[in-house]
């Protein structure tokens, strides 16, 4: 809204209202109206009297009156105080027992019939109590409201015996008085009871909606759990592969010990041997640390965060484990942008839905292939980051594609896969608003495309990863 609205200084006022420090739901709701009633009283009180001041003046017996509204005028903005304090239920009782207080010395000094006109007290008193204090409350207000009536039965009956008056005469008034009250405490004593379970019913439908999410978020987190430890398994025979080859260096450089037993050698040269085979024992050792670490990492189970890191940067550091998944009989490509694509989402999660559709590509090239990574920049419509992951395998037709995201559906034989991979996926690219979709046809292989929104930040501070063992751009 514009800063000259006149609506402008409205808006302020009960955004003020509204800002009282008050911890009950409930009743910091209720804070707006209940500091907006006692305003009117505090301020609408003393304005009405002095108007009939100023007006035809006040008469001496309606003194009483004049000191009690300014009493409860008082004790009114005393209650703001007090609720701006955050002390809500105690400046509400305070202010009922002030309005309860001034009720009683007025129908003592002038009597029920003479308030005849005015039941718009009482009936306050019992929605203030009912509807904002509660049940208790409205039934404890309500006999209050009864010995107030009394006393003021009482004051007219003595009235009427003084001059000579039938005790009826003096009582004629009391069951337009006393109905409505009776009427008014029983109808909001249901109308609170209504809300309140209706109240009890939403909060154990929402504690139960919570408790199903909760439970949802950790059968998801088991079921991605699983799949990293299937994916871990499908990575093992590539693990061995490189973990051979780490093994046969650091066995290759042993063998210069045999210098040692020599007796012609010269002493010199066998150190500098020494030491240069020990340097090349050391990066090996390094490098086969940097590949458990890898493993390791990928297979904890890990609670779920979402966290910006440059996708660039996250495809090199999975290249080795692509290739590893893939084995010798599928070609890795990797052709990825030179700047840096920040996106902001699960990093693991991001990695397993990598493996998890390299792993459908490698099943679908049982004879080999080629295995293509590709990330973009996309301008259009809005600013974004686009990934393909495409094979030149034996795809798949309409129906099957059609069905790809759904949980639990799969083309492989019975334990050969949970058919979850791509369910993940799916769950994975929406939650982060993004957008995934499958190119397909029958022998013509496999895209799927997943375009993510770039994240309007530089990234943060990514884990520090191991030793790099990216493999060139085609692999």
């Amino acid at each position: 809204m514009l800063e000259g609205s006149p609506l402008n200084p409205w808006i302020r006022v009960t955004q003020w209202l509204r800002s009282a420090p008050i911890t009950d739901p409930v009743d910091r709701r209720n804070a707006s109206v209940v500091q907006f009633l006692l305003f009117c009283y505090g301020f609408l009180l003393p304005a009405n009297w002095a108007w009939h001041a100023g007006a035809s003046g006040i008469s001496k017996g309606w003194m009483t009156v004049v000191v009690l509204d300014m009493m409860v005028a008082s004790f009114a903005l005393a209650g703001i105080w007090m609720i701006r304090r955050g002390r809500f239920r105690q400046a509400v009782m305070l202010f009922l027992g002030v309005l309860l207080a001034s009720l009683e010395v007025v129908y003592l000094r002038l009597g029920a019939q003479s308030q005849l006109v005015d039941q718009v007290t009482p009936t306050l008193v019992l929605m203030i109590s009912g509807l904002v204090l509660g049940r208790r409350a409205l039934w404890i207000a309500f006999g209050c409201l009864m010995v107030v009536f009394c006393t003021g039965f009482a004051s007219d009956i003595a009235r009427a015996v003084e001059h000579g008056e039938s005790v009826m005469s003096a009582l004629d008034n009391a069951p337009a008085m006393v109905i409505p009250a009776v009427l008014m405490a029983a109808i909001l004593d249901r109308t609170i009871s209504a809300l309140r379970e209706s109240l009890d019913a939403s909060l154990a439908h929402s504690r139960e909606l919570q408790r199903e999410m909760a439970e949802r978020e950790r059968t998801q987190a088991q079921l991605v759990h699983a799949q990293k430890m299937e994916a871990a398994g499908r990575l093992a025979s590539g693990v061995a592969h490189d973990f051979n080859n780490v093994l046969g260096v650091i066995l290759g450089l042993t063998t210069q010990r045999h210098r040692l037993d020599d007796p012609a050698s010269d002493a010199r040269q066998d150190a500098m041997a020494m030491a240069f085979a020990l340097e090349g024992v050391e990066d090996a050792a390094r490098r086969g640390t940097a590949i458990n670490r890898k493993l390791l990492s990928f297979s904890r189970h890990e609670p779920i965060h979402a966290q910006t890191f440059d996708v660039v940067e996250a495809m090199r550091d999975i290249a080795p484990m692509l290739r590893w998944l893939m084995g010798d009989r599928v070609r890795l490509r990797l052709s990825l942008a030179e700047d840096v694509l920040p996106i902001h989402i699960d990093r693991g999660q991001f990695e397993l839905m990598l493996l998890n559709v390299a792993a459908n590509s490698r099943d679908a090239m049982p004879d080999g292939g080629e295995f293509e990574v590709r990330v973009s920049r996309v301008a259009s419509p809005e600013p974004g980051v686009g990934i393909e992951l495409s094979d030149n395998g034996q795809g798949m037709g309409d129906a099957v594609r059609q069905r790809a995201f759904e949980p639990f559906f799969t083309t492989k034989p019975q334990g050969s896969g949970t058919g979850l991979g791509l369910s993940v996926a799916y769950n994975l690219v929406r939650h982060a608003n993004g957008e995934i979709e499958i190119e397909s046809a029958p022998g013509r292989g496999t895209t799927l495309r997943v375009r993510l929104p770039h994240a309007p930040f530089e990234p943060e501070g990514t884990p520090a990863h191991e030793p790099s063992m990216a493999e060139p751009e085609a692999v």
